[in-house]
């Protein structure tokens, strides 16, 4: 391979061009790239509106920082990447690898229908500071419980960020390319999408943010927790950029975002290893768990009308917002999956819909982390109580009363234990306290 012979950058969940790994490749193997985006009805079609819109707009930023040199493609990764690199005489495509079931299945048809055409297919670093995989116990194996993998990730450690930019390289003007498509209407109000808006909210975090993080991200109604998620799950910033700036940072609001992050790059791994994880238990014993069948009790979960307040403000911030906060996210799925008594894919899949920033594998191993049937070792004990939960982390009631407007004449810390209820706010759907009894009945039934 010579570098005047040009080759393609197919950007996927790294639409960003600072500390691009891939990017640096490209520019060693060729000073002409042409930036690719396949638009993939595999991909487009699970997800809802609020995502379409939030990548709309990170795709027009990111045409906006090449010049408008983005071509952008409809249609079969496996012959759209094909025919793009055929058309410059491209001899490599270069990618952040995809380490997700679909992305791993999709990336090897098309590396084998490159092969056929003698073009290069070339991955460089991932969307995770260690790539899925790379961290495994000593003979090997992997890791199935958090805190050793915790040690072994942070061990292994990462690269340091690529150093790329727009100009690094000659960007080759696409002889064709589809308008960016239009961001879908959306009630939701979402956040400012792009490289430039992540790098701002991270550093506005870092600056203001970081020395509370520890004991406010479990806040909902405080601002406290970093908001990069959708950010992250669209590479308009990458981890290892993050763990950068928090290098030899000892406080313990930056120890506990290393753990956080950690979290996200362990659920990856876990997936990696464990595929069908998805879709289905990753403790095969929940095969046998008894769910019921309640689409009217579903559909009151999903507008938040429970009658349980903070169960309630959880699920109208993710219909107000496409987004909600991690601790209210634990709540609500406790609610579905230990008092309604319905399967966690219910719930995962409306969380793929609705929110800004779904990722496969942080969502469907979260739901089964709180569903019992996930990594945890003694998890299905863990019955998350809406009220208590509100009472403590929504001390005041603030984040309830903003998202539950019935109640907002509610004063203080009442609005989690309602004496007199409003009319016009449902009563609770059930009582938590025998719901819970029923979960716990129906584990026993599948562990003795």
């Amino acid at each position: 391979m010579t570098r005047e012979a040009p080759v393609v950058l197919w950007f996927r969940r790294d639409l960003r061009l600072g500390d691009h790994a891939a990017l640096l490749e490209a520019s060693r193997h060729s000073k002409h790239v042409l930036a690719l985006y396949v638009l993939d009805e595999a991909l487009l079609k699970p997800g809802g509106a609020p995502r379409a819109a939030f990548m709309s707009g990170c795709l027009e930023k990111l045409n906006e920082q090449l010049g408008g040199r983005l071509m952008l493609v409809h249609g079969e990764p496996a012959v759209e990447v094909v025919r793009a690199a055929r058309e410059i005489g491209a001899a490599a495509v270069h990618v952040s690898a995809d380490t997700g079931p679909y992305g791993r299945r999709r990336d090897a048809s098309v590396a084998k229908a490159l092969a056929e055409q003698n073009i290069d297919w070339v991955e460089t670093g991932s969307p995770y500071a260690v790539t899925p995989g790379r961290v495994t116990k000593p003979d090997g194996s992997p890791y199935r419980v958090f805190t050793p993998f915790f040690r072994a990730w942070t061990a292994h450690g990462w690269h340091s960020p690529a150093d790329t930019g727009p100009s690094l390289v000659d960007w080759v003007s696409p002889s064709r390319s589809l308008a960016v498509p239009r961001a879908p209407k959306v009630s939701a109000v979402l956040p400012e999408p792009g490289e430039r808006a992540a790098l701002d909210v991270w550093h506005a975090f870092l600056r203001d943010g970081i020395d509370s993080y520890d004991e406010d991200r479990d806040r909902p109604d405080r601002e406290g927790t970093t908001r990069l998620s959708p950010y992250l799950r669209w590479g308009c910033i990458h981890p290892r950029t993050i763990l950068a700036d928090l290098a030899e940072d000892d406080r313990v609001g930056a120890k506990s975002l290393r753990s956080e992050i950690c979290w996200r790059e362990f659920h990856a791994d876990v997936l990696w290893h464990r595929p069908e994880t998805a879709r289905e238990n990753y403790d095969k014993r929940f095969d046998a768990m008894k769910h019921d069948d309640d689409r009217e009790a579903f559909e009151r979960w999903c507008e938040g009308r429970t009658g349980y307040p903070i169960v309630d403000a959880g699920m109208r911030q993710l219909l107000a917002e496409g987004w909600m906060h991690n601790r209210v996210r634990m709540v609500v799925a406790s609610f579905l999956v230990k008092d309604l008594h319905l399967p966690w894919w219910l719930g995962a899949r409306h969380f793929m819909r609705h929110l800004v920033d779904a990722d496969l594998a942080s969502n469907q191993l979260n739901w089964q982390w709180v569903a019992g049937c996930g990594t945890d070792a003694a998890p299905y004990f863990r019955v998350f109580n809406p009220t208590t939960q509100g009472e403590k982390f929504d001390p005041n009631g603030d984040y309830v009363r903003k998202y539950v407007p019935e109640l907002r004449s509610v004063p203080g810390k009442a609005v989690h234990k309602l004496k007199d209820r409003p009319a016009e706010y449902p009563e609770p759907m059930v009582d938590h306290a025998h719901e819970r009894q029923v979960s716990l009945e129906r584990y026993a039934k599948i562990t003795t």
